[in-house]
């Protein structure tokens, strides 16, 4: 007979004591079973004796908490946490040198406990930290645990940063504008200054009154601390106001931040790790979303400056010098060459810039093709002005056009999303990327244009053509802007209809009878394939990163399913790991007999608890939750689609339900295609005899059946 649902047998451990092995009642109070304990050592004073985990953070059990103790678990009796608070905080200010350090050292490990944290918060403890570091009297080991106290104190929410004195923010931005500080003391002390930006709108105006961006790009070429420094730059750059950043950006320019960051971090001697990544992907993010009020700006007809533009477009084209005198000539040759310049209104060419997107920011790359590729525009206008035989490809519709297109594509004017790691290395190599990103696409524009020898007819799927070129080759990843070139150059429209062909097969190609029937009875055979694939990848196991800490790296956790199928394991880690995590490192698990359902996106409850935080739609998109009993969750943020996929279809499969992700939908049709070509090149293969001669007056027949198993 199984033991009842409230109740789990634990260890509990006491120093110089033998453990208690005791089951506890889930419904009886807490302070009940301490007292229970401390009995059976003969300690007094149970309210002064909490419950603390023995493994991984050491976190109190609180009467919230309990009800994620699990059957097996070590616990550990240790003094509460109001009276640890009150020991710590006489501790350190205590004047003995090694009480305090080594207080500040179990404070830096206690801090992450949101139950220790309220109480010594309570008792003023953070305004004690803050005065130790005005002080200026703390110094290696010491500071540093000093900050990290301070820090995991402060992410948890329970105080507001806007209490921070200047006095502080001066002291930490102290440590960071030295030239020989520790490693440790930097990292926090840019974590810090992070947080205190990102948290307040009035310490982001004092964090940049003492801190200077040439300061924290001094930074990067020590690889130890230039993901805080970046991430500092990135905060800075956010929660700057708007016409801050215009400046923000040639000061960054102007200290030769992107090269810097490609010569000491994208082509370093590390690899890149994923809080690295998402700083990269953030930054280019920033960058691009410079260009959204240009792309929000409509041309104004009546502006001759903006007009001025174009005039300089048709000059550069048509060499100008030869305008001719009269007024009405004039006017006849402009509506002329306004028309092979391709703009869709001949007579007044501005009307084709105040839509937006794109808005000016169309008419602001056609002039940078003009002026810095002049031969290439001066070619691509010249031989489709000259055509007559109706397959001209209209240059300025299509600038326009691909302009708003890839603002898209580059998600201009988004905020950057919590969890992406998607990085582009390519606009890193030059100062003016989106300019030249532009020239490339309007060149294989032109290109794929004359492959398809579309005519005005067919620009719709011209750009769509055109867009799919784009976006596969940027899943590529090219590292430059040449290597983009490249990859373009091998998605040519022949490539691209090859691809959709391939990809349509199973829809398309095998629609007969037979082959529906050979599809069919393969299907079967192919999913549980799939099936053993995912299993064996959540045996495996993946990392995920905990949600909702402000400092993303060195908080991490790890899931991975036991070989028999039956129980998956998890537990925290301290960084992201290299390889798989043997199953002793985790402490928690869950039966798979327990799991009731696999939520996802909106339904998963930790999407529930952050929707007041405005979650992003990507991390909505990567969320799923395993609900098992009694009433209990698993919470998951999967690094990337794909692990979101096989994570999903794994437990689905784990319960006996139906595989449905896109992966799996992709994966199916896949091997199908592949499963079928190989019986079907079987068939081909086939001899079939010669017919023997006919009998006279009684014809032959033959009936061949294809055995297509």
């Amino acid at each position: 007979m199984p033991p009842p649902v409230d109740i789990v047998k634990v260890a509990i451990e006491w120093p110089g004591a033998n453990a208690q092995l005791i089951e506890m009642d889930q419904k009886r109070a807490l302070s009940s079973i301490i007292r229970e304990v401390c009995d059976g050592w003969s300690l007094s004073g149970s309210e002064q004796f909490a419950l603390r985990y023995a493994d991984g953070p050491q976190l109190y059990i609180t009467e919230q908490s309990r009800s994620e103790i699990k059957n097996g678990t070590i616990l550990r009796l240790a003094i509460s946490p109001a009276r640890a608070a009150r020991q710590l905080l006489e501790r350190i200010q205590s004047h003995g040198i090694d009480a305090r350090l080594e207080a500040l050292k179990e404070l830096a490990k206690l801090s992450a406990d949101p139950t220790f944290a309220a109480e010594f918060i309570n008792m003023e403890g953070i305004g004690t930290l803050a005065r130790l570091v005005e002080s200026g009297t703390h110094f290696g080991e010491m500071l540093a645990f000093t900050l990290t106290a301070f820090l995991e104190l402060m992410d948890h929410s329970i105080v507001s940063w806007d209490l921070i004195s200047l006095s502080f923010i001066k002291q930490i931005a102290g440590y960071v504008n030295q030239p020989m500080v520790d490693v440790s003391i930097l990292q926090r002390s840019l974590a810090i200054l992070e947080s205190m930006v990102l948290n307040s709108h009035s310490l982001y105006h004092r964090v940049a009154q003492e801190i200077t961006v040439g300061q924290l790009i001094g930074h990067l070429s020590n690889q130890e601390i230039q993901t805080y420094a970046i991430a500092l730059i990135n905060a800075l750059f956010l929660k700057a106001p708007e016409d801050r950043r215009q400046e923000m950006a040639s000061t960054l320019a102007q200290k030769h931040l992107r090269s810097i960051i490609l010569n000491h971090v994208i082509r370093g001697n590390r690899p890149i790790k994923a809080e690295m990544a998402h700083q990269l992907y953030v930054l280019q993010v920033l960058t691009f979303n410079l260009l959204e009020e240009r792309m929000m700006t409509k041309m104004d007809p009546n502006d001759q400056a903006q007009r001025d533009i174009i005039f300089e477009l048709r000059r550069i084209a048509f060499d100008g010098e030869n305008d001719p005198t009269g007024t009405e000539k004039r006017k006849a040759m402009y509506t002329k060459d306004y028309k092979m310049l391709g703009f869709t209104n001949h007579v007044n060419p501005a009307t084709d810039f105040t839509q937006t997107p794109p808005g000016m920011l169309a008419l602001d790359n056609m002039l940078y093709l003009a002026k810095v590729h002049q031969d290439t525009y001066i070619r691509i206008v010249l031989e489709n002005s000259s055509r007559e035989d109706k397959h001209e490809c209209p240059f300025g519709r299509c600038a326009i056009e691909l302009t708003r297109m890839l603002c898209e594509i580059l998600q201009v004017g988004e905020l950057p999303n919590e969890g992406c790691n998607d990085y582009h290395p390519m606009f890193f190599t030059h100062d003016r990327a989106w300019e030249e990103f532009f020239c490339v696409c309007i060149q294989l524009l032109n290109k794929t244009w004359k492959e398809m020898r579309a005519t005005a007819e067919d620009f719709n799927k011209v750009m769509q053509v055109v867009r799919e070129q784009i976006t596969r080759a940027l899943a590529m990843k090219p590292s430059s802007l040449d290597q983009l070139k490249n990859k373009l150059r091998g998605l040519n429209y022949s490539e691209i209809l090859r691809l959709r062909q391939s990809e349509r097969m199973s829809q398309d190609d095998f629609q007969s009878p037979p082959i529906i029937e050979l599809r069919e009875r393969i299907q079967p055979e192919i999913l549980e394939l799939i099936k053993q694939q995912r299993l064996n990848r959540l045996c495996e196991g993946s990392c995920f990163r905990k949600l909702g800490n402000r400092r993303r790296q060195e908080k991490f956790w790890f899931c991975r399913l036991s070989l028999n199928h039956k129980v998956l394991h998890y537990g925290d880690l301290d960084e992201s790991p290299q390889g798989e995590v043997p199953f002793e490192l985790l402490s928690d698990k869950i039966p798979v007999s327990d799991i009731k359902s696999v939520v996802t996106g909106k339904d998963c409850p930790h999407m529930k608890e952050k929707s007041a935080l405005k979650q992003n739609k990507e991390v909505l998109e990567l969320a799923f939750s395993v609900l098992y009993d009694p009433d209990e969750t698993l919470n998951f943020v999967a690094p990337n689609k794909y692990e979101y996929c096989i994570w999903t279809d794994g437990l689905c499969a784990l319960l006996g339900r139906e595989m449905g992700s896109d992966l799996t939908r992709s994966d199916l049709d896949t091997l199908i295609s592949m499963e079928m070509k190989l019986r079907l090149l079987d068939l081909e293969n086939i001899t079939i005899p010669e017919a023997p001669p006919p009998v006279p007056k009684e014809p032959s027949s033959y009936n061949f059946t294809y055995n297509y198993s």
